[in-house]
């Protein structure tokens, strides 16, 4: 199978295929990051091709699209880059970090061509977050704007559709406004109605596998990373996947993903996007062959 490669803005192709995206704030080439995924997943897999595609005219846009472009724009564009691309007519696998779990997720409920085999969500936020207690990334003043404009009005129109990180922003004491107005994360959760092509689509992942953080600081809370969340009405007591209205009506066909065998949930220990080599090369890599 190919790979893709995909940054928050930044797209790699590579042979065989894999895909990832970074945490909010990082680019294609911050070497420190995800130029250094980029160079093991190189040297794991002989024969590799890279062909990187900046979404944004300097490497400048493609950091700043991580937190101000609109998500469903990013998807949509991928979208179209990936059905260009003859090399991927025979399918590829997806790997995304952090916020790139949940936007390469609805890649494969929107986008069944090329079709995507498996894919690996590193610390990715499946039922988004509420709290923002660590923004990762270089620009701290940005972060501080993220906090005050979720903190002022995460579902406002113009909130929504200019910040990345409110939409994926799950309100648990607000429940009704968060399925309402959320623009991306109530739309690929089939929060206001069930669409039955995600659900399809979704399903014909080989495997969908979910890696958690065991002493994970940014993400709040850590149980999303599995797919759990906050219990509606609190925000103290959490559920499992298993546990939610999402799995017991299977409404994204998680429950029968499940069964069939085709989820997995794999843990680590360390904080946020923390892992060795050794352990990615031998718990993550194999699902990229």
């Amino acid at each position: 199978a190919a790979s893709v490669i995909l940054t928050t803005g930044k797209l790699f192709i590579l042979i065989p295929w894999c895909i990832y995206v970074s945490a909010p704030g990082d680019s294609c080439c911050n070497p420190l990051s995800m130029g250094s995924i980029k160079k093991m997943v190189e040297g794991e897999i002989s024969g590799i091709y890279v062909l990187s595609l900046m979404i944004g005219k300097s490497v400048i846009q493609d950091t700043e699209n991580g937190f101000f472009m609109d998500v469903n724009e990013q998807v949509s564009m991928v979208c179209t880059q990936l059905a260009q691309d003859p090399k991927l007519k025979g399918g590829y696998n997806a790997m995304g970090f952090s916020q790139g779990g949940q936007f390469l997720r609805a890649v494969a409920q929107r986008c069944p061509s090329p079709p995507m085999k498996n894919l690996i969500s590193i610390g990715g936020q499946h039922q988004g977050v509420y709290g923002l207690p660590r923004c990762p990334g270089e620009s701290s003043h940005i972060c501080d704007m993220i906090r005050k404009a979720l903190n002022s009005g995460a579902y406002t129109d113009l909130v929504q559709k200019h910040l990345v990180q409110a939409q994926y922003w799950h309100d648990p004491l607000n429940d009704d406004l968060y399925k309402k107005h959320s623009l991306f994360l109530a739309d690929i959760n089939q929060e206001r109605a069930v669409n039955e092509t995600y659900k399809k689509n979704l399903q014909l992942l080989e495997k969908f596998v979910m890696v958690k953080f065991l002493q994970d600081t940014v993400v709040d809370p850590v149980d999303t990373e599995w797919f759990g969340f906050l219990k509606t009405g609190q925000a103290k007591e959490t559920e499992t996947l298993q546990e939610s209205v999402l799995y017991k009506e299977d409404r994204l066909g998680l429950a029968a993903m499940e069964k069939a065998g085709k989820l997995v949930f794999l843990s680590t220990e360390g904080d946020h996007l923390q892992f060795t080599r050794e352990w990615f090369t031998a718990h993550l890599l194999p699902f990229l062959h």
